[in-house]
């Protein structure tokens, strides 16, 4: 059994690589995204959206899980991941990076969290008929608007832009504070993803468990 897994990041990437799985990075590329899903989904088991996430509903935090999808993958996955909360999981093609921005979400679909993958990795896995679930750790609260330097951190193919990120910081230095809390929260996410997966096993709790 073979997991197909849709994330965003490099990074989240070398994390989830393993026995059972084949990992899609986005990049925040949605169109590409969706084309490499739809090439590689012969033979899968089943879709899985998973890394870091932001925040839609107050309370959460950086660490926590939320845990969308077909019911008794879901199920399965919020059994093993520690503290997970099950509830919508929202997609979008752009990063949501202001907190007002987060609350009229929040407000307008009830959904926890919000990635850039999770719509596109569903609608795949709907297309084909497969399995869908999302699996997403929180790297930014609710009340969190990431600073400038943030949102231009990632390159297409799902690495960091660090010449944009210096360019920014150098355009803008009074954000360097905000800069190393969100690196520092982001951190505390990717620690739990590391530790997710390592809980959930070669199978990631698969379709068939």
């Amino acid at each position: 059994m073979t997991i197909l897994i849709a994330t965003g990041l490099m990074r989240e990437a070398r994390i989830l690589a393993g026995s059972g799985t084949r990992v899609v990075v986005g990049g925040g590329a949605s169109g590409r995204l969706e084309a490499d899903l739809d090439r590689l989904v012969p033979g899968m088991a089943g879709i899985l959206s998973i890394g870091i996430a932001g925040a839609l509903e107050p309370g959460l935090r950086p660490g926590d899980w939320v845990v969308d999808g077909e019911a008794a993958w879901s199920a399965r996955l919020a059994a093993t991941l520690p503290g997970a909360r099950r509830g919508g999981v929202l997609g979008q093609d752009h990063m949501v990076a202001e907190a007002a921005d987060k609350a009229a979400l929040h407000r307008e679909t009830g959904a926890l969290a919000v990635d850039m993958e999770s719509h596109i990795a569903a609608r795949v896995a709907y297309r084909h008929g497969l399995p869908f679930a999302a699996a997403r750790v929180i790297s930014d609260g609710a009340d969190r608007s990431l600073p400038p330097a943030a949102r231009v951190g990632m390159r297409p193919d799902g690495g960091m832009n660090l010449p944009a990120v210096l360019l920014s910081l150098a355009r803008n230095p009074l954000q360097l504070p905000a800069l190393i809390r969100t690196g520092w929260e982001a951190e505390r996410a990717f620690r739990a993803l590391l530790r997710g997966h390592d809980a959930l096993g070669p199978g990631l709790a698969g379709p068939t468990g």
